[in-house]
């Protein structure tokens, strides 16, 4: 079986992965937790070694060691030895001029698919770039904070309102995902565990992981899921100006400008980004640096601490980078792989599309609600890419990552028990 390609090593790296036992250190342990070894017969060290049981679970209830571990982790992956800087670089320059190009084109969130059609070709015709996979932490708790800033105290008291569009939710990812999976299975040709866990509509990390566990191929899994994100990230913007006429032109502003937002913006940026990633890391959360910081910064603005909004050149800033990473996540892929992959997904992204756009426009006409919003929530792209669509559409920012996050833990809690039930069907006839 395949190994995972290597995009899939995201910072912070769940520490249990690298855990060992060691013997025991007295002076290895937090004062707190000093003990006997007999008491103590293991320890955990702070740099995420696992120790005996109920030391262990004290130190992971705190989370500081193994939380600041992390961090450190991701520091030393940028140092110069270990990061490609040149090539990263390379990548920025290409994005950049990927999202002039269309920006001067007037084409859909022209700093989120310039660079990331740019990057894509790239990557096919092997070009020297990279993007290492701990760029995107960072910027994806910026995005985090962001999202937050959309929740206030008027949408709070609307939830309610959401119900129906929740339950529709839940009926759009049983179908679109039994449609992508059938899809996979008659006419990709692949086993039943890679094509079931390729057709899931999110979750990239955990169907790969989930999905090579249970027999699948984790390479075409990650990749069937990569080119899923790019094709619905690089289409929709057209089918949403398409259905409502609603403009994502280059021109239009997703805020106010970093020079005239008091700096106050940018340091509760950081402080929301820090705490919320410490949160999601203590709380085990999915996408723990996006949702964390999220959490935080919804909670300053319903409770009124503070109205900050996100910087425009903070979000071009943001889509800049989701766009490089999208596209540099074919690196190492043969070009002929690329394609095949690519033009495969072509049929399950309209296969998804046109779910979404059935399920929108039933359910818009149910609640009364425009569709442009449930496109939105319901499309299969990734969390962070849909918010910054809805960004530049204007439209309640809230209202699309909520359910985009409900999305993720519908596929992330049904996926696995519902293919275990599939496998006991299929052996009991």
């Amino acid at each position: 079986m395949a190994a995972a390609p290597a995009f899939l090593v995201s910072w912070p790296i769940p520490l249990e992965s690298r855990a060992r036992v060691i013997p025991p250190e007295p002076s290895c342990l937090h004062p707190a937790f000093a003990q006997t070894p007999r008491a103590f017969p293991l320890r955990l060290r702070y740099d995420g070694r696992v120790t005996n049981a109920r030391g262990a679970r004290a130190v992971r209830a705190l989370g500081i060691g193994t939380f600041v571990e992390e961090l450190r982790d991701g520091l030393r992956r940028m140092a110069p030895s270990r990061f490609p800087y040149a090539k990263f670089a390379a990548a920025l320059v290409l994005g950049i001029l990927g999202g002039w190009l269309f920006y001067e084109a007037n084409l859909p969130l022209p700093w989120m698919l310039g660079p990331m059609t740019v990057c894509t070709l790239a990557a096919i015709l092997r070009a020297p770039i990279a993007a290492p996979a701990v760029v995107r932490p960072p910027m994806s708790a910026v995005i985090g904070v962001m999202l937050g800033a959309a929740f206030t105290p008027d949408v709070i008291g609307r939830l309610d309102e959401w119900v129906i569009s929740t339950i529709g939710l839940a009926l759009f990812v049983a179908v679109a995902g039994l449609a992508c999976v059938v899809y996979f299975r008659k006419v990709a040709g692949f086993d039943l565990p890679t094509a079931y866990f390729s057709g899931m509509p999110g979750g990239l990390v955990e169907m790969v992981i989930v999905g090579e566990a249970k027999g699948g191929d984790g390479r075409t899994i990650a990749l069937i899921h990569s080119a899923r994100i790019l094709l619905v990230v690089m289409t929709l913007p057209f089918l949403v100006q398409w259905v409502e006429g609603v403009s994502l032109s280059a021109r239009g502003s997703a805020g106010p400008s970093v020079w005239d937002a008091p700096l106050s913006a940018e340091a509760w940026i950081v402080a929301c980004g820090l705490v919320g990633a410490y949160l999601g890391h203590v709380l085990r959360l999915p996408a723990k640096v996006l949702l964390g910081p999220m959490l935080v910064s919804a909670l300053v603005h319903v409770t009124g601490v503070t109205n900050f909004k996100p910087p425009a050149e903070i979000v071009a800033a943001a889509q800049v980078v989701l766009g490089v990473t999208i596209g540099a996540r074919f690196l190492g892929t043969a070009p002929r792989e690329i394609l095949r992959i690519l033009l495969l997904s072509v049929g399950s992204t309209v296969l998804l599309l046109a779910l979404t756009l059935l399920f929108a426009t039933v359910v818009g006409k149910i609640m009364g609600i425009g569709t442009v919003p449930l496109i939105l929530a319901y499309s299969p792209g990734g969390l962070a890419e849909m918010s910054l669509v809805a960004i530049a559409v204007q439209t309640e920012v809230a209202f699309v990552a909520a359910h985009h996050i409900i999305r993720i833990v519908f596929v992330m809690g049904g996926a696995a028990p519902v293919f275990a039930l599939v496998g006991r069907m299929r052996k009991g006839k």
